[in-house]
């Protein structure tokens, strides 16, 4: 696909925002994708990488096959997440230690904006639909009430949840940081992040390609069979997440993992009910800002309808 300079930037700009989303303990990258308009280029991008690229490179030529690949759309993307990740991750962690009732009121606004952009892609609404949309909704509320389980630093263990976090990266709904959590493996990879331990981050890299590419293509064939059930059950997650990103939070257990607090559970109460400051005014302001900033990025994205409006699967 032919794109102008200007065009590429803007995907590197989405990518920073999915970076930016990604680092966030119970915000999806995917869920920007979304948003964005660019989430069934990327899954389709992503579930075409396979060994007939190298086949098109070696008998048409590299430009041939960085084509095919949808080379420069990825390149863009990655730059955008890469320098997202590296910068922002720092601030990020400052405000959710320093403001954590705000920036949770901002990301609340932003994913609840977030379920209506995503439903509103459903052409047609009837009994099967609702019911994917309330199993998903139950299977992301189940996983965001976890307890987080206790992590180790062996090889095979970072491969794997490198795998499964970035499944829930590109899920909208799931957010591959809290998966990092739930297995215990967030503290090991942020510091490996921030000492530039490169080892441990390309063995989690290695892990995130393999469950990209495998997990992609099974989302490729849910878009292309089952579009509108596919979109009702993301629909779900994103509504389930909500819990997780409650701004008033009740902390029942925690653990000490050296000069940090980790919360291994925590309960939603009613702001009134918040032991300490509840900030409803600032907190509803930032709700509020973080509802229109999607309806200005619905504004901003590609026009291109994320599901086709003859779509017989429901």
């Amino acid at each position: 696909m032919q794109r102008s300079i200007k065009e590429y930037i803007t995907i590197s700009l989405k990518g920073m925002a999915m970076g930016a989303a990604d680092v966030v303990p119970g915000v999806s990258g995917g869920t920007i994708a979304f948003i964005t308009g660019i989430y069934q280029e990327l899954i389709g991008t992503i579930s075409g990488v396979n060994l007939d690229l190298l086949k098109v490179w070696k008998e048409e030529g590299f430009k041939a096959m960085w084509r095919k690949l949808n080379g420069s759309f990825i390149l863009a993307l990655l730059t955008g997440i890469l320098i997202s990740i590296f910068s922002v991750m720092r601030l990020t962690n400052y405000l959710l230690e320093e403001h954590p009732i705000h920036i949770w009121s901002f990301f609340f606004g932003l994913i609840l904006a977030s379920v209506w952009f995503v439903a509103k892609q459903i052409p047609k609404w009837n009994f099967k639909i609702i019911i994917a949309l309330l199993i998903g909704a139950a299977i992301a509320f189940y996983i965001v009430s976890l307890p987080p389980m206790g992590g180790t630093t062996s090889n095979w263990f970072l491969f794997l949840a490198g795998a499964i976090a970035i499944c829930a990266m590109i899920l909208p709904g799931i957010s591959g940081a809290f998966i990092l959590v739930l297995l215990g493996a967030y503290k090991t990879i942020t510091e490996a992040a921030h000492n530039f331990d490169i080892k441990t981050l390309a063995i989690v890299a290695v892990g995130a390609v393999f469950g990209l590419l495998a997990f992609s293509r099974i989302l490729k064939w849910l878009f292309d069979h089952y579009s509108t059930i596919t979109l009702a059950v993301l629909t779900g997650f994103i509504a389930g997440s909500l819990n997780k990103i409650w701004p008033w939070k009740k902390v029942l257990e925690t653990e000490e993992y050296g000069d940090k607090i980790i919360i291994l559970k925590e309960t939603s109460v009613l702001p009134w009910n918040f032991e300490g400051e509840p900030y409803m005014f600032p907190a509803i302001i930032l709700m509020l800002s973080g509802f229109i900033l999607i309806l200005l990025l619905e504004r901003i994205a590609t026009k291109k309808p994320i599901v086709d409006a003859t779509d017989q699967d429901a």
